[in-house]
């Protein structure tokens, strides 16, 4: 149903999944449990995997910080994308990978929920993909100190607002880890 032409395959995006960002995250090792789950189950439908990689101040490239967690299962044949930007489709290749997998529904992993998930949950919409959230697939740090919902209820919002969003062309939906399905 995606709006970009000649584009029937499917993506699994890991958003931010580095040491930095994770090391506080709400429900850290069961939220990358279920990631790998994900992992496996778009492994076993011949899905590619495409991790992307954050840097700023706090996540200088090739510090502790800025690596991906150990425990996520890797495999030589996953792309990784640099970003610098919440959306990961900002100033980086992701668009290009995607094009040439032709790649037009993605979905989306990662850290965090209300920031880079959100950013490119949005990002890919607008730009005519079908997107499907990884409803325990993605987490944040607790910013309630500064006045923000706590961890589990930004990610119970976002899963709520995501499953009813709607854009022409296009689907949004969200889905547990253990129940994915990439066919369309």
């Amino acid at each position: 149903m995606t709006t970009l032409p000649d584009r029937p395959n499917t993506a699994l995006l890991v958003i931010d999944v580095q040491n930095g960002v994770v090391s506080g995250a709400h429900e850290r090792d069961q939220i990358i449990a279920n990631i790998n789950t994900a992992i496996g189950a778009a492994r076993a439908a011949a899905v590619p995997v495409i991790f992307v990689q954050h840097s700023n101040d706090n996540l200088v490239i090739d510090s502790e910080e800025w690596q991906i967690v150990a425990e996520l299962e890797r495999d030589p044949s996953d792309r990784i994308v640099r970003k610098t930007y919440p959306d990961s489709f900002d100033d980086t290749e992701l668009e290009a990978v995607l094009a040439d997998g032709g790649i037009g529904r993605v979905f989306i992993t990662g850290a965090q929920t209300d920031e880079c998930v959100r950013g490119t949950l949005h990002g890919a919409i607008t730009r005519g993909y079908d997107v499907t959230l990884v409803a325990d697939g993605h987490t944040t740090e607790d910013l309630s100190e500064w006045g923000a919902p706590t961890p589990d209820k930004v990610i119970a919002h976002t899963n709520l607002y995501w499953h009813y969003h709607r854009a022409p062309g296009r689907t949004a939906a969200v889905q547990p880890a253990a129940e994915l399905t990439f066919t369309s």
